[in-house]
């Protein structure tokens, strides 16, 4: 085998997926077709999520400065995601490649073999082992072979279409531009701003002189480009619906986008999985795409790890079809309705005004800035009554014997983790069997409000993704039966 896993497509998803996998010591090779890195903006900024995420491999400090802001929207209307419990705010102007930069250094220096200027031809899936026909830099043919391969390679997804995989949805109804500009002064429309003739947004890129604008022109039909729009159409659609005159501007990058929907029927399919774009197309509502394929990659990297390693069985991958389909069902769910209410005409300004209406009470903006943000994510891991169950694990600030610590610098490895709270000594001998997959660490909390569920807890389970897989009290099953669920039979039982 020339690696442990094939990674198709060295975006944000492909490059965090690579990062995940090395942290674990597996061996991944990651191919692209392009033979270097574009350098243009695409998708900007983080969630709040992503930003947790970012956190929890200690990646947040190789950004920089970041803008960071609460305030967002949901279709057009403002939300205030201030009412969101995290320590994190989302991240506004961070263009993609800056991100790309980011996430490939970070994995390069983990070990990732990242293979640029080679482009995935085909693949085969042989049962016990996959085979990818690669076309290398000079035209040449390359055969690779790994036990896993994973489709990291956008909208358009070779691997998608070489598998099989099913993509049901809606095609998309109308196009939108997208361009990246200077020399022109605009007013912000940070959440856009709707008029008879169609939508505009625009808001300044960092301090760079450069302003990020997005045309919807409503009754634009779509159109199958083979190359991106120039900017005169740009400009000509911004003035017929706003009235102002752009043309004069420099643009540095124009694309076209739609609001095409859709949802792969399964994340897996034998050895060959998806994530990212591969798996779920749709409109780029409040920059969820990206932020949701390097969260499809955390939730991915370390199970197909565990699997590799043979610490955990094949089925545990099955968890990441069942846990992320579900993430992309609400994914495609929301993005739809923010685009009835954002790009639609005077007929649907009824129903802005009802919800505009319900986005005053606090209870709404939660979970509308929870489904924006990914903080609502919630996944099965069995039954019980904390609150926190299958959520993400909050910051929680905790006094060690010997130093302070978080809950979010004790992920920074990418391993399980197993909180003490209460010196448990009967806890810690439990867990005995796993010390090898999962960090036993018993602090004491700091700084924590009396009324917070943290307050209440003797015990946390982590998985490396950072969700919480089991808590004590509130779990109704045992602690040995969640870390086997989780991470695979004990190294005693093994023994």
């Amino acid at each position: 085998m020339d690696a442990s896993v094939i990674v198709a497509g060295a975006g944000p998803t492909g490059l965090m997926l690579a990062g995940e996998l090395r942290l674990a010591g597996v061996d991944v090779i990651v191919l692209d077709r392009l033979a270097e890195r574009t350098g243009e903006s695409r998708g900007l900024g983080f969630t709040t999520r992503t930003m947790e995420v970012f956190d929890q491999r200690g990646l947040l400090h190789r950004l920089g400065d970041m803008g960071t802001s609460n305030a967002g929207h949901f279709g057009g209307l403002p939300v205030d995601f201030g009412v969101l419990d995290s320590v994190h705010q989302a991240a506004k102007t961070v263009p993609q490649s800056d991100t790309e930069t980011m996430l490939e250094g970070w994995a390069r220096e983990l070990g990732a073999d990242i293979r640029r200027g080679h482009e995935l031809v085909t693949l085969h899936d042989h049962g016990d082992h996959v085979e990818a026909e690669v076309r290398g830099p000079e035209d040449e043919k390359i055969r690779l072979t790994a036990p896993y391969l994973v489709g990291c390679d956008g909208g358009r997804s070779t691997v998608r279409k070489a598998v099989g995989f099913e993509f049901p949805g809606t095609a998309a109804t109308m196009e939108m531009y997208l361009a990246d500009i200077k020399g022109v002064d605009l007013k912000p429309r940070l959440i856009g701003e709707t008029h008879p003739g169609g939508m505009v947004m625009s808001g300044p890129l960092g301090d760079r002189g450069i302003t990020r604008i997005i045309v919807c022109e409503r009754g634009t039909p779509p159109r199958r480009r083979t190359e991106p729009p120039s900017y005169a159409e740009v400009a000509a659609a911004w003035q017929r619906i706003t009235g102002i005159d752009i043309s004069h501007a420099e643009h540095e990058w124009v694309s076209a986008f739609g609001d095409a929907t859709r949802l792969v029927t399964e994340y897996r399919r034998g050895r060959v999985l998806l994530a990212g774009d591969a798996a779920h197309i749709h409109l780029p509502a409040g920059g969820q795409g990206m932020n949701t394929g390097i969260q499809d990659a955390v939730n991915l990297g370390w199970k197909l790890a565990a699997v590799l390693r043979g610490t955990a069985s094949e089925s545990l991958l099955d968890s990441y079809d069942s846990e992320r389909h579900a993430v992309g069902e609400r994914l495609m769910m929301n993005t739809k309705a923010q685009g009835l209410l954002f790009l639609s005409g005077a007929e649907v300004q009824p129903l802005r005004d009802v919800l505009a209406e319900l986005i005053r009470y606090e209870e709404v903006s939660r979970h509308l800035a929870g489904m924006v943000s990914g903080l609502e994510i919630r996944y099965d891991v069995g039954p019980g009554s904390h609150p926190l169950l299958g959520l993400r694990m909050p910051h929680l600030e905790l006094v060690g014997e010997r130093r302070k610590t978080s809950s979010t610098k004790l992920l920074h490895a990418g391993r399980g983790l197993l909180l003490d709270l209460e010196d448990n000594a009967v806890l810690r001998e439990r867990a005995v069997g796993w010390l090898d997959r999962v960090d036993l660490v018993t602090a004491v909390p700091h700084g924590v409000p009396a009324d917070s569920p943290l307050s209440r807890t003797s015990a946390f389970l982590v998985r490396p993704d950072g969700h919480v897989a089991w808590a004590a009290p509130g779990s109704h099953h045992a602690l040995p039966m969640a870390l086997e669920r989780w991470f695979g039979p004990s190294r005693i039982q093994q023994s």
